[in-house]
């Protein structure tokens, strides 16, 4: 499997595989399918220098992706802060795709200039919570039924880890 940049041509196959996630159930709060169109402004809000799309091919395929976003985008006092988002096409679930994506992701925020991870997934999502449990990650917050999906409603689990060292950035603030 090879882990690269996506790249504009690549949002297609983003868009399906994100789509995908909608139809299951509980993998993403959305409940509709998004469109090329729709999805191509948060494609271009991602620099590949500071905040990536990474995508992974099998057998040239695109067999997932993963998106750094920032967390609360203009507030500097969280610009060490990201959200991590990952998703795999159905034909490569259970294949390792995601574990990957995320090891991949936590050794580059180190050269992006990111000390903490974390990520919002709904509570009834437990294989993703799972996988982030074994890379470190733990609860750092939750909103109790505010989600609902085919009339049951469930919470919003926040998980998160750092994955840097601490900066010390008080000599700034003095």
């Amino acid at each position: 499997m090879l882990i690269r940049i996506a790249n504009e041509d690549d949002l297609p196959q983003i868009v399906e595989i994100y789509n995908q996630a909608v139809d299951q159930g509980g993998a993403t709060a959305d409940l509709a399918h998004v469109s090329v169109e729709a999805r191509r402004p948060w494609f271009r809000d991602h620099n590949p220098a500071s905040l990536p799309i990474w995508v992974s091919e099998t057998d040239g395929a695109i067999s997932g992706w993963c998106s750094l976003s920032a967390y609360r985008p203009g507030r500097l006092a969280l610009r060490h802060t990201a959200e991590i988002s990952y998703y795999v096409h159905l034909a490569h679930r259970r294949q390792g795709v995601a574990r990957q994506l995320i090891q991949h992701a936590i050794e580059q925020c180190p050269s992006l200039n990111i000390s903490n991870l974390m990520t919002f997934t709904l509570d009834v999502n437990k294989p993703s919570i799972l996988i982030l449990e074994e890379f470190g990650f733990s609860q750092w917050g939750h909103l109790p039924d505010i989600a609902e999906l085919d009339g049951v409603t469930c919470g919003h689990l926040i998980l998160g880890r750092p994955v840097a060292p601490k900066v010390d950035h008080s000599k700034r603030l003095a």
